[in-house]
């Protein structure tokens, strides 16, 4: 019997919303398929991430689908409730690896960077606002229990799909287990077990820390100038001012880096020429930090203290700690030390360890100016506010300052211009469009904007150094500025070292004549073939120059 017009439409509407809905379940098993693929191959560096970085057969995942496949449904409903949450945490890891692997070019450490979570919320709120920080932390913990839900979801939708269709299953997993094997043999990349080792590199990272808790007191303890009385120690410095400035992310890149050295190195060179007219010598080399991107603190403590201070386990280890700091070996010598500290908006419990005679922090520097970005007040206040309140006074013992400046910290969107240092006054000229540039010139792609911004912040805070040489210095200054660490790699590129300039200037020979043998270069920024010490290496070494005879372990550097 002929099917009439009204019997087809009706046959048609049966099969419409069943086939409908098979095309929808096919394209959902697929992007759940999609999803688990991403997070097993996916990288945890953001210069690997490519199309080609997900062109890779798991084998994490061939594994998973056909233990999915062996198993009873009973079975199956355990892996997916294991699994899935375990892929999610996956996911979170490498996102926060990818984002500490760009921020500070190192993974996430998964015992200690809990805390840093508590910075980054205030450097957000410092740079964007507390509204913007709220949302920034809001949102990352909606992401974090989106993928945990998320990679649940996906894993039950591919283990229901694997049941239902076991034979074509089993011959995709045999197949592509095939292809993984000759892969692996032959050396071609689309054989990927990253997953393995990414959680293996975690797992004995986290060995490590816990190994290295008891061990590091030992090597706290083991400090040759523990009991070395004040009158033997820095000597040769008797008398003069000794100024200690960390300069914000002033790494190596900053000199050598073509694109970056065309802004920075002419400030450094005729700087030298403007001090060398006016008596003035200098000899700089590298350093090493153990920090890169962020974590200023760890460098701090690493040149103060003359150990290796990578983590804030052993940060936290040193505050515990009695050790002869570079500022305590001066305080013991009887100079008044200073610790001058504009970023410091809140309390600071680093200063009982370091124990300053004097202690400035933001609030104390009275700065009545704008905020550039991140930076609460511009490096010329700093050094002009420092200069007023130890310096200028008569009468008065020699001062040793540890200056942080921190102009030159990111953003870089906002970088103050040099004006006179007799207007700089209470920092209210700094409201003045004219006394800021804001926003690099290069506003296109996001990394050009940051190496704009951080070439400039960069040459001001130098330039600062320099001036404030040229107009209050005298033959009794001695001053060593240093970078603390390299930029994030959105600045310097992937796999930068970790080496950051280190210039010594002063007026009085002598100073130079102690530290000869060193083999620093002439002039404020070091060449290419400059010596390069671990930063851990410099208080012995220089405590061994100034001191009346070189201490036998001065070239020691503990790690």
């Amino acid at each position: 019997m002929p099917r009439t017009p009204d019997g087809v439409a009706a046959a048609d509407g049966a099969r419409g919303p069943g086939r409908g809905r098979r095309v929808a379940g096919g394209v959902l098993t697929a992007l759940a398929v999609l999803l688990v693929v991403t997070v097993l191959v996916g990288p945890d560096r953001l210069d690997r991430l490519g199309p080609g970085a997900f062109l890779r057969i798991p084998l994490e995942g061939l594994l998973g689908l056909a233990l999915l496949i062996a198993l009873p449904p009973r079975g199956r409903r355990v892996v997916v409730l294991v699994a899935g949450p375990v892929l999610g945490l996956l996911a979170v890891l490498k996102l926060a690896d990818l984002g500490f692997r760009t921020a500070l070019d190192r993974p996430f450490d998964l015992v200690l960077d809990w805390v840093l979570l508590d910075d980054a919320y205030g450097f957000l709120r410092d740079a964007a606002g507390r509204a913007g920080a709220v949302a920034a932390a809001a949102g990352a913990l909606l992401l974090a229990a989106a993928l945990l839900l998320l990679m649940t979801l996906a894993v039950r939708r591919v283990a229901r799909s694997a049941a239902r269709h076991d034979r074509a299953a089993t011959r995709v997993v045999a197949a592509l287990t095939v292809a993984w094997v000759a892969c692996a043999a032959f050396g071609v990349p689309v054989a990927d077990a990253g997953t393995t080792t990414l959680v293996g590199a975690h797992a004995a990272a986290v060995r490590e820390r816990l190994r290295d808790r008891g061990a590091f007191g030992a090597t706290i303890a083991a400090d040759p100038y523990r009991d070395v009385p004040g009158d033997q120690l820095l000597t040769a410095l008797r008398g003069k001012d000794v100024v200690l400035a960390f300069v914000e992310s002033y790494g190596r890149s900053a000199v050598e880096d073509p694109g970056l050295a065309a802004e920075v190195n002419p400030v450094l060179d005729a700087g030298y020429q403007r001090l060398r007219a006016r008596g003035y010598a200098a000899r700089s080399g590298f350093l090493t930090s153990p920090t890169a991107g962020g974590g200023s603190w760890l460098a701090h403590d690493t040149l103060l203290s003359g150990l290796w201070i990578d983590n804030e386990q052993r940060h936290r280890a040193l505050l515990a700690s009695d050790r002869l700091t570079l500022n305590g070996a001066f305080r013991r010598a009887d100079w008044r030390t200073v610790g001058v500290m504009p970023a410091a908006t809140q309390p600071w419990p680093e200063g009982v360890f370091f124990g300053y005679d004097g202690y400035y922090d933001s609030a104390a520097l009275g700065y009545r100016g704008p905020k550039f970005s991140y930076a609460p007040m511009p490096d010329q206040y700093t050094l002009a506010t420092f200069q007023r309140t130890e310096r200028a006074p008569v009468d008065r013992p020699p001062v040793m300052a540890e200056i942080p400046l921190i102009s030159s910290h990111s953003p870089w969107t906002a970088v103050p211009r040099m004006v006179g240092w007799d207007e700089v006054g209470d920092g209210s000229i700094y409201a003045n469009p004219a006394a800021r540039v804001e926003g690099p010139p290069e506003a296109g792609r996001a990394t050009a904007q940051a190496r704009a911004g951080y070439r400039q912040a960069i040459a001001y805070s130098l330039e600062s150094l320099v001036s404030y040489v040229e107009t209050y210095g005298d033959d009794d200054l001695v001053l060593v500025f240093l970078g603390d660490h390299q930029p994030a790699p959105v600045v310097t590129g992937p796999d930068a070292s970790r080496d950051v300039p280190i210039t010594v200037v002063a007026r009085d020979p002598a100073v130079f004549d102690r530290i000869s043998g060193w083999g620093w270069q002439d002039g404020l920024r070091p060449g290419h073939d400059a010596p390069v010490w671990p930063m851990d290496a410099f208080r012995d070494r220089f405590l061994a120059a100034f001191g009346p005879a070189a201490h036998p372990s001065a070239a020691r550097s503990v790690r």
